[in-house]
């Protein structure tokens, strides 16, 4: 059985999880404790010298790091994924985005607000992380005001990326309220058969 390394605080290891319950693709998951710097030990170094989670341990041993490869990986060309080139290429362009233009701002940001408590030192980058969060946030409202998903009338890999983080960037600072479109679309992901909520306690 699949074994995957990631702390679900995280939203880059949260959207591993969804991928796999959505799916109902049996695994373990090990915990690893993000903010307690287990990402350091040599014991995950061997899995991922690069420190990072999540990290997916396939049954014959192979490694895949990056959570939009390894989402990638698990679908596998099923539901989760347009059929045609041209849709296929626009879930990816939403998942580099989610990478590039909105993880940086909104992971970031609710880091330095939610787990940090908002430190003197960190609060003129916490400031500054808002326009480039409410930037991409803008543009996720306007494609979800043509499609109900970010590639058309279905789920994809790219709404289960940008889901991720989006869905608690209210602890990051960001106003929600100001985007009901992509309010209606966290309800309509949360309502998806074999939903995995992201547990506030991991």
């Amino acid at each position: 059985m699949m074994l995957v390394y990631g702390d679900l605080r995280s939203g880059n290891c949260y959207k591993v999880k969804l991928t796999l319950k959505l799916l109902g693709i049996p695994h373990d998951w090990q915990h690893v404790d993000v903010l307690a710097g287990e990402c350091q030990q040599a014991s995950f170094l061997a899995i991922n010298p690069n420190a990072k989670i999540p990290a997916l341990v396939l049954d014959d041993g192979r490694v895949l790091c990056e959570s939009n490869a390894i989402i990638w990986y698990l679908a596998n060309e099923g539901a989760l994924v347009p059929t045609s080139a041209f849709a296929k290429a626009k879930m990816f362009e939403w998942m580099f985005f989610e990478q590039y233009s909105h993880e940086p701002y909104i992971a970031v940001a609710r880091f330095i607000k939610h787990y940090q408590g908002l430190p003197p030192a960190r609060r003129a980058e916490f400031a500054s992380l808002q326009a480039g969060g409410n930037k991409a946030l803008t543009l996720m409202e306007h494609q979800l005001s043509l499609s109900p998903y970010l590639v058309g009338a279905s789920l994809s890999l790219a709404d289960i990326a940008l889901f991720a983080y989006t869905h608690v960037a209210d602890e990051g600072g960001f106003d929600l309220s100001r985007y009901p479109n992509i309010q209606a679309w966290c309800e309509r992901i949360s309502a998806q058969p074999l939903f995995y909520p992201m547990p506030m306690n991991e």
